[in-house]
């Protein structure tokens, strides 16, 4: 990234490419900063083939799609959260529901779901075909009692069966199973006033434990803004974010005048540190952090070089009002590795 920032900006995860046009085309017509990131995130969340977040997300170990969210709305210093909901597809903007129509910042479980009924969001099935075959090939590897019984042909003919015979999707569910994603899209926007906004949305952990949460609604973890320095997110092993508070971490590095990439850098040390920087250990997870300052300078650090695909170089997206592009993550251990 260029050494002086451009406004206006918007950045995510990789996942977000396709979507951030939607997010610019807010900021450059003058739109809010939320209204832009959540706009950006609603793309990846309503795609039914994209299983990091909303419609069609990796479930939880019952089957159940469980959704987490948080937005940050950097002018008036207010923010929403949502965690554990069921049946909502877009949760970011019911974050920003939370935010702008109650008292409270986060509400969740049950609790959310009936809240966002109250409030005209609709209520869906949100296991595609695609992730629930996906949930049942991971039951028969985990559990013998879902497995085909004695008197049949064992894993593989299952699987053949499951998925049509097609050996990339077969391939993909095997990855996943052995190497639950954390699927996540956090989103940043500074507009040309440079005031600052950012959302962080997600599926969670695949396989999780019913409940279980994250890094993306914890307002300090999954995501942070302060209108006067910037803006950081994450996406990779929530738990471990969550540790070091590592998206406040990465906005107070920011206003001690660190470069967004080095106050990621610094985030992910503290997260190497708490395991005495065992890589054997840290190599059971990945994670990455994001971040974008006031004057729409950018960076990413991800704790690996490659990304959950062994094969591909960690990268993120960002569009400075040409085009959406990738740009490489700084590599915190500049080696393959995470258990993803």
């Amino acid at each position: 990234p260029p050494a002086q920032g451009q406004r206006p900006l918007i950045i995510s995860s990789a996942n977000g490419l396709h979507a951030l046009d939607k997010g610019m085309d807010i900021l450059k017509k003058g739109g809010d900063t939320l209204d832009a990131v959540v706009a950006a995130v609603t793309v990846v969340e309503d795609d039914p083939n994209d299983d990091s977040v909303g419609y069609g997300g990796l479930p939880n170990e019952e089957g159940e799609v469980e959704l987490d969210a948080s937005v940050m709305h950097g002018p008036t210093h207010r923010a929403g959260a949502v965690a554990a909901v069921r049946r909502i597809k877009n949760v970011s903007r019911l974050a920003k529901t939370v935010m702008e129509n109650t008292n409270h910042l986060m509400i969740v479980g049950d609790g959310a779901r009936r809240f966002a009924v109250e409030e005209g969001f609709g209520e869906m099935n949100l296991l595609t075909e695609h992730s629930r075959k996906i949930w049942l090939a991971w039951k028969a590897k985990t559990s013998f009692n879902w497995r085909p019984g004695i008197d049949s042909p064992e894993w593989k003919e299952f699987m053949s069966s499951l998925f049509d015979g097609d050996e990339k999707r077969i391939a993909y569910a095997e990855r996943v199973i052995a190497h639950p994603p954390t699927g996540t899209i956090p989103c940043m926007a500074v507009d040309a006033k440079g005031d600052i906004s950012a959302t962080t949305t997600t599926s969670g952990l695949s396989w999780k434990i019913p409940g279980r949460v994250g890094d993306s609604p914890i307002i300090g973890a999954g995501c942070y803004v302060d209108n006067e320095v910037g803006a950081a997110g994450s996406t990779g092993k929530g738990e471990e974010n969550i540790k070091i508070c590592g998206a406040h971490t990465i906005v107070e590095m920011m206003r001690q005048q660190k470069s967004p990439t080095d106050a990621c850098l610094e985030a992910m040390a503290r997260v190497a540190h708490n395991y005495g920087n065992n890589k054997k250990k840290l190599n059971t997870f990945h994670l990455y952090f994001y971040a974008v300052n006031k004057d729409g300078a950018h960076g990413a650090v991800s704790l690996w070089r490659n990304g959950y695909e062994a094969s591909k170089q960690a990268s993120y997206a960002v569009h400075d009002g040409s085009a959406a592009r990738l740009v490489p993550c700084k590599p915190f251990f500049d080696e393959a590795g995470g258990d993803q």
